[in-house]
């Protein structure tokens, strides 16, 4: 995420940590490297000079003057300004209303609304405990409807059927009546996208808000498509009284214009960050967090949040009453840890909130591969049950087999069971496992046993 941005400005901050003080020169030099950084990340041309500008006027000051660091004062300066820039605080969806509290999402076609759509309504759904219904005012597009129907059904969300070529204002309505008849807590509206802001389309948006009032008004916008995304989100706020935004794809985003845009050019928030294709793929926006992973710093808050919701606490404390009682650590356990870590969004997906990640060797960064996990994961499933407890019996034709039927080759199976080998001696050191610990290890640059 972000990883130009972050990469250009860790190296501009990085030479200034070693000087004893800041002078007028090396300020005047640091600063053009960090407009250059956020040109170079698509980020308005009004926010650039504006951010440069507060950060020289307190680099100037006696704030940096009287620091005994003053490398690194210039660092926390430039975080804060990235804060400022990004929202200064967290602005978490606002449903204080009577039942069906309304949230209507709007934006342009293939900005994902529609799978942004169902993401929220987990999110509600499991962190929230709210009751959601999903509705899709999208009557242009084919299928539209029967995608939502399709995700709603996969997130556990309720869902109004509706039919192309209806009137998209009859649909919320209808949708608003059943929402109250099946008490739902909360009520998503899908509405349809065109390829570039028109009358027609924006109409078509007012007329549903007018029609069923929302509470939130969301605007759904590529994080990739750079500043346009913060001109676009103004122009629909001309139309539509927005409450704040979200941001698409943005694990795949490596500038950061949009966030580093939208709040100073509209006035609205960022509320969520879509980081992947899968259902629980949403964050919500805290610019505090996003500004210390642009700087190398990690965000362990989110990371610890994530491993509270995704990591199996039974599954762990069976592995450390396990481990306790002296019983080895197996393949399968082995495989369980992976599949963990997984579901934390895998080895990129946790070291980019840890801290120090962005200065690991460039080697070391390019062997990062989940696709290598899962394979590791194929290969113990390919194993026989007394072979993921014994892994000591795993001769020539057994490795053979296990490469055939995971689809790998046997220097592969050699190389896992290195890897566990490894793994299996620092879980006996440990004496009491479980990701907790496996996470503190990765701290350190890596995670125990990955293919480095």
């Amino acid at each position: 995420m972000f990883d130009s941005l972050s990469d250009r400005l860790g190296r501009t901050l990085k030479n200034l940590r070693g000087q004893g003080r800041l002078t007028e020169d090396n300020i005047r030099d640091t600063l053009r490297e960090v407009r250059m950084a956020l040109l170079e990340a698509d980020v308005a041309l009004p926010v650039v000079r504006e951010f440069v500008e507060h950060v020289r006027e307190r680099a100037v000051g006696a704030e940096v003057s009287r620091s005994l660091t003053p490398g690194q004062a210039m660092v926390r300066i430039v975080h804060d300004e990235l804060v400022r820039v990004l929202g200064e605080a967290s602005v978490p969806l606002n449903l204080r209303a009577r039942p069906p509290a309304v949230v209507m999402l709007a934006g342009l076609q293939g900005a994902g609304k529609t799978t942004t759509a169902a993401k929220l309504a987990l999110y509600l759904i499991e962190r929230e405990s709210k009751n959601v219904m999903l509705v899709s005012c999208d009557v242009q597009r084919p299928a539209a409807i029967e995608q939502l129907e399709t995700l709603a059904r996969q997130v556990g969300a309720g869902f109004h059927p509706a039919r192309s070529g209806g009137d998209p204002v009859a649909i919320a309505r209808d949708a608003l009546e059943q929402a109250r008849r099946s008490f739902a807590d909360v009520l998503i509206v899908d509405t349809a996208g065109r390829l570039h802001v028109d009358q027609p389309m924006m109409d078509e948006a007012r007329r549903v808000h007018e029609a069923v009032a929302p509470v939130e008004t969301l605007f759904v916008v590529d994080s990739m498509t750079g500043q346009d995304a913060a001109r676009t989100a103004a122009a629909f706020d001309q139309t539509l009284p927005l409450t704040g935004v979200i941001l698409t794809k943005v694990d795949g985003d490596a500038r950061g214009g949009a966030a580093l845009s939208i709040r100073h050019v509209t006035g609205k928030p960022i509320k969520f960050l879509g980081l992947s294709e899968k259902p629980d793929g949403l964050e919500p926006f805290h610019p505090d967090r996003l500004a210390s992973r642009i700087l190398g710093m990690g965000d362990v808050l989110s990371l610890v949040e994530e491993a509270e919701r995704k990591v199996d606490r039974e599954q762990a404390d069976r592995l450390a009453r396990k481990l306790r009682k002296g019983k080895g650590f197996d393949l399968e356990d082995f495989r369980e840890q992976m599949e963990q870590m997984q579901r934390m969004g895998g080895i990129r997906g946790i070291l980019d909130k840890m801290p120090g990640a962005g200065s690991l060797p460039q080697g070391v960064e390019n062997q990062l591969d989940d696709q290598q996990v899962r394979r590791t994961v194929a290969m113990i499933q390919s194993m026989t049950p007394q072979e993921r407890r014994h892994p000591a019996v795993i001769k020539a034709s057994r490795k053979r087999r296990i490469a055939a039927g995971s689809g790998t080759r046997v220097q592969d199976v050699n190389r896992l069971l290195k890897q566990f080998t490894q793994m299996q001696k620092m879980m006996k050191k440990m004496g009491k496992g479980g990701m907790a610990r496996m996470l503190r290890g990765m701290s350190g640059g890596r995670p125990p046993g990955m293919p480095f």
